[in-house]
């Protein structure tokens, strides 16, 4: 066994991945307090050929050193718009025919691992601050909340590690 040098993988110029068919799934950043965190989910929505992120309140945006330094270039490819607040993003998603999804524990999460993605359906996935979760004040525009199984002591993920679970999950069904 050997590592694949980087000119074996195969890999798409930045062009032709724009027009590329994207996945219908839309991340939703809800005040993400790291930058790093923005960038892994770049690097992510490029992994999977996401349709777009969007960006809202506190998050930064690129251009941004953090940003870049877990991007690896992935903000060049993949589409990106921001939402002074994330309720105005998601009524315009909501609007556009998304279907509107938390990832959030609430009293009403559905597991990860029992929730199947429809095909030919769009969906927007919410991330919520890596402190207080999704805000409170979007909770009533969710139309379902899905929570990762988790079987240790701590109460949650990292939110670029959420992100790379549920969207791997979505990829999987959805392809």
């Amino acid at each position: 066994m050997r590592k694949l040098k980087l000119k074996e993988l195969g890999r798409i110029s930045v062009t032709d991945f724009k027009n590329k068919e994207k996945l219908p799934v839309v991340p939703v950043m809800d005040n993400i307090r790291s930058a790093m965190n923005v960038g892994s989910f770049f690097r992510t929505a490029d992994a999977f050929a996401l349709e777009k992120i969007c960006i809202c309140g506190i998050s930064a945006t690129p251009p941004h050193k953090e940003i870049n330094k877990t991007a690896i270039g992935a903000t060049d490819s993949v589409e990106w718009k921001y939402y002074k607040s994330t309720r105005e993003c998601i009524i315009e998603l909501k609007n556009a025919g998304y279907i509107i999804i938390g990832i959030e524990q609430t009293d009403k999460s559905v597991m990860l691992n029992d929730f199947i993605p429809e095909k030919n359906k769009k969906y927007a996935l919410i991330f919520g601050n890596e402190v207080s979760g999704i805000s409170d004040d979007i909770l009533d525009l969710l139309e379902i909340a899905l929570e990762i199984p988790q079987f240790g002591t701590k109460h949650s993920f990292n939110v670029a590690v959420s992100g790379g679970i549920v969207l791997w999950h979505y990829n999987l069904y959805m392809r």
